[in-house]
């Protein structure tokens, strides 16, 4: 049997073809465009997405038997407010993960009705990412367009519900929303009526792995499939990520240095941050995780070379950073670029390049950028350290984690070792092994992960390095103190 992973990123669609033993058979990425209308604001068409899974499904398969496909199954980008009038139509673009317009709105939610109110009701506070406030936003800034919405759903489920037919989520994704009850799994009635919302244009639940239903015969035809397929609910992005690189049980981790960057911790348990500072959602083994969200990670790399250094080179801008330049830079970087979630939960924090001098080079800068967004994920694992939760090494993955440059800066920022799993495409993968477990081929996530995740290198912290960066960290986090004040 063959499985379908997809990951339904910011700017890309990647798509994964895995046989049943886990190799994987083929990869086609379909990228698609990105709307910032003002400034802080991130938005996308959802039928973007479906075009790229359909024509990128077909592409898929070519020189592949298609009758052999039993699943398919999705990791997506969370936290994005999806909205379908009583005709199945889009009403408005998708407001995305990293948009942050909705600062009056998670203002009112966690000041007005209360911190202490919504974690009691969803085991998380307000953000300006997640789902809640935008619809908040949405009744108050488009009230004609919020009265005409009758399904609500995050990107992934919109994908799942064009190929099936099915308004369904999965626990992992409804998590991110401020509208579910994370600990007893089930739509929280008293955040739906603060948002204005009824429980009936909410989606169904299911748990990552459990099929959702069969391929339509257009959406089938259309990839050349049969309309037997199994679609699987899938799970967010960190979660299917989690997944792919065999985190899951009890006191896993595992650090994403993708577009945003995440620290995701493991737990058969369920558990709040009492600081409010970590996210606490379902996971996709059928568990739970804490995790904590920057929201730039790989995206300042991608910026800082693309946009302002004029290059594709990214290996060779990283060459000049030699063994003996670690821990001794002078310039510090705040990797702000879109706001910050955790841990300061502030849309309006901006990024900023503190300490340049007359010597400063080109590689300095380069190099504070990588080590600014590995000191936003220690601010991540400080968080979960002081909850007496002990993170002794972890998996990491991410486009950034194909660095080992990256890498040896995170692996000492942190003090740990970090394990780079033998199969780097972590939600894809995820997703893949989801649909496995969907249709029969393991009997559960941890069976599934057992079998087909290994590690394929470890780098290990240099005592003396991390003591240099220790002093580095202290420093650098007086920086966003010293600068919230300033407000551009």
């Amino acid at each position: 049997m063959y499985f379908i992973g997809l990951d339904l990123g910011t700017s890309a669609l990647k798509l994964l073809l895995m046989e049943e033993g886990g190799q994987i058979l083929n990869i086609v990425t379909k990228e698609y465009p990105l709307e910032f209308p003002q400034p802080g604001w991130s938005q996308q068409n959802p039928d973007d997405w479906l075009r790229a899974v359909l024509s990128g499904v077909a592409e898929l398969l070519r020189g592949f038997d298609a009758t052999q496909v039993a699943g398919i199954a999705a990791g997506g980008q969370m936290h994005g407010l999806v909205v379908l009038d009583e005709h199945d139509k889009v009403i408005r673009p998708a407001i995305l993960w990293n948009d942050g317009r909705t600062q009056k709105q998670v203002e009112y939610l966690n000041g007005t009705i209360g911190k202490e109110t919504l974690s009691e009701r969803t085991a998380n506070i307000a953000f300006a990412g997640f789902t809640a406030p935008k619809l908040l936003w949405m009744r108050e800034n488009e009230p004609e367009l919020f009265a005409r919405i009758r399904k609500i759903m995050l990107p992934k489920d919109y994908i799942n519900y064009r190929l099936t037919g099915v308004h369904c989520t999965d626990y992992s994704d409804a998590s991110g929303m401020l509208l579910l009850d994370v600990k007893n799994k089930r739509w929280s009635a008293e955040m739906l009526e603060l948002c204005g919302v009824r429980e009936d244009q909410m989606p169904a639940l299911y748990e990552s792995w459990q099929p959702v239903g069969t391929l339509l015969p257009g959406m089938a035809a259309a990839m050349g499939l049969s309309s037997h397929v199994k679609v699987c609910a899938g799970a967010g992005d960190n979660a299917a990520a989690a997944v792919g690189c065999g985190v899951v049980g009890d006191g896993g981790c595992n650090i994403s240095l993708g577009t945003s960057g995440t620290v995701f911790i493991t737990s058969k348990q369920f558990r709040v941050d009492s600081r409010n500072a970590l996210h606490s959602f379902d996971h996709a083994d059928g568990g739970y995780h804490l995790m904590g969200c920057i929201l730039s990670a790989a995206s300042c790399n991608k910026w800082w070379m693309e946009e302002i250094l004029k290059t594709a080179d990214f290996a060779g801008e990283q060459t000049p950073i030699t063994p003996d330049c670690l821990g001794k830079n002078d310039v510090y970087f705040l990797p702000y670029l879109m706001g910050e979630r955790s841990p300061h939960n502030d849309p309006a924090a901006r990024g900023a390049f503190i300490g340049l001098r007359m010597d400063s080079t080109r590689a300095d800068m380069t190099q504070a950028v990588l080590e600014g967004v590995a000191f936003a994920i220690r601010d991540c694992v400080e968080i979960a350290r002081a909850q007496g939760i002990a993170i002794g090494r972890s998996r990491v993955c991410g486009g950034g984690a194909r660095s080992p440059l990256w890498r040896q800066i995170l692996a000492n920022v942190l003090g740990i070792p970090l394990e780079l799993p033998q199969t780097e495409q972590g939600p894809g993968y995820g997703g893949a092994m989801l649909a496995a477990v969907g249709c029969g081929a393991y009997p559960d996530v941890a069976a599934c992960a057992k079998a087909l995740t290994s590690v394929k290198t470890v780098t290990e912290p240099d005592p003396a390095l991390t003591a240099a960066y220790e002093e580095k960290y202290n420093r650098w986090r007086q920086l966003y103190p010293a600068l919230k004040g300033v407000r551009l």
